[in-house]
């Protein structure tokens, strides 16, 4: 007796950006790898982007092609529509209820799509018994949707920390490897093509706050929150920090941090030192990292490309063929009506802090800050004074344990004690 063949599962790629090209490669070179993977072919039935006339450097015209990514989501030869438009709203966001309206399956990339609009997106699919997958949203190729839903469903997840921005993590670099200052290796950045139109998404640590806030909702079990995220941008690291925390053994990295504690669920993304020789100290360049902790396996590290056409289209085709072995889950790993609304919750749990200072080159500067510190309960493990030549004394201090709040009332007090020059420098020493 023999088995009829499965019927190919059918996409409707919109948007031949990078990403999408990268797609096209794959189900176009590797046909037979994913057929025998698969148990069935995949194969591309039409595609939408914004320019039809583009050279793309892979031929389309085997393809069906429609201008509006709406019509492409409700075409009768597509099954599984594949966003990588980008954008947290407006074409991408109609496209895609359009296909979970038909009851079709959806794989995308648009970690902004989801940060805003992933509970309702969810709800939606899951009513209609289709599924949404979004493994290239978060960290390019590294597998770690998958390992948080999957491979590590039999653990209570106690914290999940990483470096999710490449572009962050290469200016970083770049600034130590180099000796640069920020500004000259943001156009650097710029120049290579590293940046989003909009730059803040990057260095302003927003992009990198979307791929936490998704995190956050499948390790605990919670509703997106991306407004409950704490950012913070490497836009005021200068050489000197770089150069410092080098000095006490640090380096300094764009990390997320997220947890489940007595008070509710933090999420934050802000720059950090790490130990230098810890697996987050020594990753260089576009490399993204994350860190899962969990009660039964303890610790887990997942390291790779952070964006890029090959890991990210890599990552979209892992979620198709998922589809394609009938393999179906919740959008965030339970369904989206179990999510509970965690209550947001400030990183208040004590760690070191780095503090840089600028002060004003005058009698009883120095004791005004230890007064300031000293009075928030703050003790100081070292403390550094560099040589200058203008009005204005670089001082730089390592606390001890302190809780964040604390800290900022102290450095409340600094800036109306008259003797700090500029807005001080505040980054947590983080234990990896």
């Amino acid at each position: 007796m023999t088995t009829s063949p499965r019927p190919p599962l059918r996409l409707g790629i919109a948007g031949l950006g990078t990403v999408g090209v990268g797609v096209v490669k794959i189900v176009r070179q590797k046909a037979d790898l994913l057929a025998r993977r698969t148990g069935r072919p995949i194969v591309i039935s039409a595609v939408s982007a914004r320019s039809r006339d583009k050279d793309r450097g892979v031929a389309l015209t085997g393809y069906a092609w429609e201008n509006d990514p709406v019509a492409l989501a409700k075409r009768d030869d597509v099954d599984v529509f594949v966003e990588l438009m980008g954008g947290d709203d407006g074409p991408a966001k109609d496209a895609i209820e359009a296909a979970i309206a038909l009851g079709k399956d959806v794989v995308t990339a648009n970690k902004a799509l989801l940060a805003h609009h992933g509970q309702a997106l969810a709800e939606a699919a899951e009513a209609k018994n289709a599924v949404i997958r979004f493994e290239a949203a978060v960290a390019g190729g590294i597998p770690v949707i998958k390992s948080l839903t999957e491979g590590l469903a039999g653990n209570e997840i106690s914290r999940v920390m990483g470096v999710m921005n490449g572009t962050c993590n290469y200016i970083l670099t770049r600034m130590q490897d180099a000796g640069l200052p920020y500004d000259e290796v943001f156009a650097e950045a710029d120049a290579l093509g590293y940046l989003e139109a909009d730059p803040n998404l990057d260095v302003g640590g927003i992009d990198a706050g979307h791929k936490l806030s998704l995190l956050s909702a499948i390790a605990f079990g919670s509703r997106v929150d991306f407004d409950g995220v704490a950012l913070e941008g490497i836009q005021r690291i200068s050489i000197e920090d770089i150069n410092q925390a080098a000095e006490l053994g640090y380096k300094i990295k764009l990390l997320g941090v997220t947890q489940m504690t007595g008070r509710g669920l933090e999420q934050r993304m802000s720059p950090c030192l790490v130990p230098a020789d810890s697996p987050l100290g020594q990753l260089q360049g576009g490399t993204n990292m994350v860190v899962i902790e969990g009660d039964a396996v303890e610790q887990v590290v997942l390291r790779g490309p952070g964006a890029g056409e090959g890991p990210t289209a890599s990552a979209v085709m892992g979620d198709v063929c998922d589809i394609a072995r009938g393999f179906r889950l919740s959008t965030f790993g339970v369904p989206a009506t179990d999510l509970v609304v965690a209550k947001s919750a400030q990183s208040n749990s004590p760690a070191p802090y780095y503090l840089r200072l600028a002060l004003e080159d005058k009698p009883g500067a120095m004791a005004k800050i230890a007064t300031a510190l000293g009075d928030n309960g703050i003790s100081i493990d070292r403390m550094r004074q560099t040589r200058h030549d203008d009005a204005h004394a670089p001082v730089l201090i390592v606390t001890h344990k302190t809780q964040r709040s604390a800290l900022d009332q102290a450095i409340e007090a600094m800036r109306v004690s008259g003797v700090v020059a500029s807005d001080p420098v505040a980054l947590r020493i983080e234990t990896v």
